[in-house]
């Protein structure tokens, strides 16, 4: 549980600081593997609800959302920009929002409920970080999609078999956001229009 936990943390932290447009697919499919080891670890090896709820995991979150997200990328054609921009300032705030986060969400240190609260506080406040930080369509859906697999984790923590009526609520959620947004991402913004200037000689007669 413990190594499922700290692989979802780095997929999470690393591209935030590391990471690119065109990688980010990768990002959030490692990201949902990481939430599929904690679904089958988290409820009874083998039963019918782990394996359902990972298989839901594996399906949408990490095969058909991060395909959608690297096709949106594509097909905006636009430079292959940082996640978080590149300067000191930033990233000092982005590594004392994290320090806070996890002290907030895992007061208790060793106990593994409290390191998935403190792992969800860190992804959540990553996300607000690059939100706040980065106005490009891509990376504020990317940030949306990193948020909804950190609620995710904080949901299968619970201990719970939820109701399938539940599962599939929540993953209608999930799937919209990644459709509807990768959409709208992937949709090339209209060129601005070319007004005639006075330097190129339009308007005047010889």
């Amino acid at each position: 549980m413990t190594a499922a936990l700290l692989l979802f943390l780095a997929a999470g932290v690393v591209p935030i600081f590391f990471g690119r447009l065109s990688k980010a697919a990768f990002w959030l499919a490692l990201l949902a593997l990481a939430l599929a080891g904690v679904t089958l670890l988290q409820h009874e090896p083998g039963s019918t609800h782990a394996l359902a709820a990972a298989g839901e995991v594996l399906l949408l979150r990490a095969v058909l959302a991060p395909l959608l997200l690297r096709r949106a990328v594509r097909a905006r054609a636009e430079p292959d920009r940082d996640l978080l921009p590149s300067n000191l300032f930033a990233w000092a705030i982005g590594v004392a929002l994290f320090v806070l986060a996890f002290e907030f969400g895992a007061p208790r240190p060793g106990d593994p409920q409290a390191l998935a609260l403190g792992v969800v506080a860190v992804i959540v406040a990553g996300a607000l970080l690059l939100l706040a930080a980065n106005d490009a369509p891509p990376a504020q859906l990317v940030a949306v999609l990193f948020m909804e697999n950190a609620l995710a984790l904080f949901e299968a923590r619970q201990g719970l078999a939820w109701p399938l009526a539940v599962h599939l609520a929540l993953s209608l959620v999930y799937a919209l956001t990644a459709v509807v947004g990768c959409w709208l991402v992937g949709r090339a913004d209209p060129a601005p229009a070319v007004q005639p200037s006075a330097a190129t000689g339009a308007g005047v007669r010889p």
